[in-house]
């Protein structure tokens, strides 16, 4: 039951839809097969896309979340108190800890007392279409990567973001 919860837990990402893809050009990596190097103080960080509850910041690292097959790889940075309401994506989901804890359950409720705790360097394996929620307590600075278009969908429509932001 760990295994599957650790292997289905990750967010949030779900957080991250298509609106990562149009970050700052400075953010996106080299084309493909072109070698490049981002060092922490170089990463450029701007609003998460829209998908997601405010006050979380991203970095489009390398790839394209928008383009149909494209790698990606993009950086969130989430503050204390976050909440991902329940969701899932359209395709696997690939999350790593760099700084911080990120809690992840499983399910079509936020249930703060059934999440995981993933510490500094842990990762995650999220199947395409698992039901899952996320949380910060404090500051914390996610890695994601996996395969576009990338997308998120709530479990209630209520709780989409782009729902209130389009009142």
């Amino acid at each position: 039951m760990k295994l599957r919860i650790i292997g289905s837990l990750l967010f949030v990402a779900g957080l991250f839809s298509v609106g990562l893809a149009g970050a700052d050009s400075k953010t996106t990596a080299a084309g493909k097969g072109q070698s490049h190097i981002i060092n922490p103080a170089d990463v450029k960080w701007g609003p998460a896309p829209n998908s997601l509850p405010s006050g979380a910041e991203a970095a489009v690292l390398d790839g394209d979340m928008a383009k149909k097959g494209s790698q990606f790889t993009v950086r969130l940075r989430l503050p204390a108190g976050y909440k991902i309401a329940p969701h899932f994506h359209p395709a696997d989901e690939h999350v790593t800890v760099l700084s911080g804890s990120f809690y992840m359950g499983m399910g079509d409720k936020l249930d703060e007392s059934a999440a995981m705790e993933m510490k500094p360097g842990a990762f995650h394996s999220i199947p395409t279409g698992v039901h899952h929620y996320a949380f910060s307590k404090a500051e914390t600075i996610l890695q994601l990567h996996g395969v576009g278009p990338w997308g998120i969908t709530y479990i209630n429509p209520s709780d989409d973001p782009r729902k209130a932001a389009s009142k």
